[in-house]
């Protein structure tokens, strides 16, 4: 069976998080992605590290997986040209420059939408384009701090904190591909490609979700809970002999569960805290009482009567207990493949599971220019007396 996105090309012109991660599961549904990088240097997440597997930068190889380096300096005529050409063969441009860089490279949409009118055009930015702001760089930690998130991560009386990976990225480039999928069965309707503007800040202002609902809908501001929820209670960490649980209580028959596994089905009885609003106006006197108990359970025994009793609850575990966990495990989300640089290349399966479409098997992802000379040759059609006067002229790497 082919993988869903079998034969589809993507020239991909982004570096860093956000762009790589799209152009990547782009790849793991089965296109063929040409990753476009600097001779020399490459993406900038080849340099970032600490850690690093035999001198490469793990950050680089979380995002990059089953795509083709090409080493191509689009500063000079003929490596755009080449760009121009790779191009007019592709089915989806995905791009993460400035606006100011794009014209100056003659790669606008309008520039290329008359090279190729079928080309989907993705540009991935931090505020969007078309304003005038859209020059601004985007990252992710400052727009998790601008967009509200901080203000609501962290402990009641604490500072604002980031989320441990960048999500907004992530996020950003989960929504591209949700895009750039549109455009291709919109493609299939009308034959014409079409411009997809994807922005950090709108999709972190979208991602604030319930969040953002409260606020539009009450006029205020929600504050920080720590491991708590604000809406729901029990809902948090306790510490138990031998690590600590998560509980999430999401209803009242939950929560009648949940005293009864724990032995203390008087407190489902209580009237301040027999439905999930009592709970939440007499958080202040309930959870000091939960604490108190878990303190003197041992954490496998109560994970064991609580799933038993239909409560949502987990063990808090570290990353490495999370990768090498039953569910995992049970769902083989730790993939390994062979890799000549680093001996096997180890990635997180794509979560994404097809029952007529199987997602690609991952290839390592690949060093700079590794592809230059076989993509040029495949799809331009030069020969290696061509490829060898382009990279005399330093067009390529």
């Amino acid at each position: 069976m082919d993988a869903v996105l079998d034969g589809i090309k993507v020239l991909d012109l982004t570096r860093v998080l956000a762009g790589p991660w799209a152009t990547m599961t782009l790849g793991d549904l089965g296109a063929e992605v040409w990753k476009i990088e600097q001779p020399g240097a490459g993406d900038d997440t080849r340099g970032w590290m600490p850690p690093s597997v035999e001198g490469i930068s793990t950050y680089y190889l979380g995002a990059n997986r089953n795509k083709k380096s090409l080493a191509i300096d689009m500063g000079t005529a003929e490596g755009r040209e080449i760009i121009v050409e790779l191009a007019r063969k592709s089915d989806i441009l995905v791009e993460n420059f400035r606006p100011a860089s794009l014209r100056k490279f003659k790669l606008t949409y309008e520039d290329l939408k008359a090279i190729n009118p079928r080309l989907i055009v993705c540009s991935i930015s931090g505020y969007g384009r078309g304003h005038a702001q859209e020059d601004r760089p985007g990252y992710d930690f400052i727009i998790q701090a601008e967009s509200g998130f901080m203000a609501i991560t962290g402990e009641h009386d604490g500072e604002p904190m980031r989320l441990g990976v960048a999500f907004i990225d992530l996020v950003t480039g989960m929504n591209a591909v949700q895009a750039v999928l549109a455009a291709l069965y919109m493609r299939e309707r009308t034959g014409e490609g079409q411009w997809l503007d994807i922005g950090l800040n709108d999709s972190a202002l979208f991602f604030l979700a319930n969040i953002a609902s409260g606020h539009l809908n009450t006029g205020k501001d929600p504050g920080r809970y720590g491991n708590a929820h604000p809406s729901i209670v029990p809902y948090q960490i306790f510490a138990c002999i031998g690590g600590r649980i998560a509980i999430a209580v999401g209803n009242d028959e939950q929560f009648r569960r949940f005293c009864r596994a724990l032995g203390m089905p008087h407190l489902s009885e209580d009237p301040r805290y027999a439905t999930n609003r009592k709970r939440t106006e007499h958080r202040e006197t309930l959870l000091p009482l939960l604490e108190q108990h878990f303190a003197g359970l041992n954490l496998t025994d109560v994970l064991a009567d609580l799933r038993a009793a239909g409560v949502p609850a987990g063990d808090v575990r570290s990353v490495g207990q999370a990768l090498t966990s039953d569910i995992a495990e049970l769902r083989q989300s730790v993939v390994s493949v062979p890799a000549p640089t680093i001996g096997s290349f180890r990635s997180v399966r794509s979560p994404l599971r097809m029952s007529a479409s199987p997602l690609r098997e991952p290839t390592p992802p690949p060093a700079v220019g590794e592809h230059t000379d076989a993509v040029l040759a495949e799809h331009l059609q030069l020969d290696p007396e061509q490829i060898a006067r382009l990279r005399a002229a330093g067009a390529i790497g």
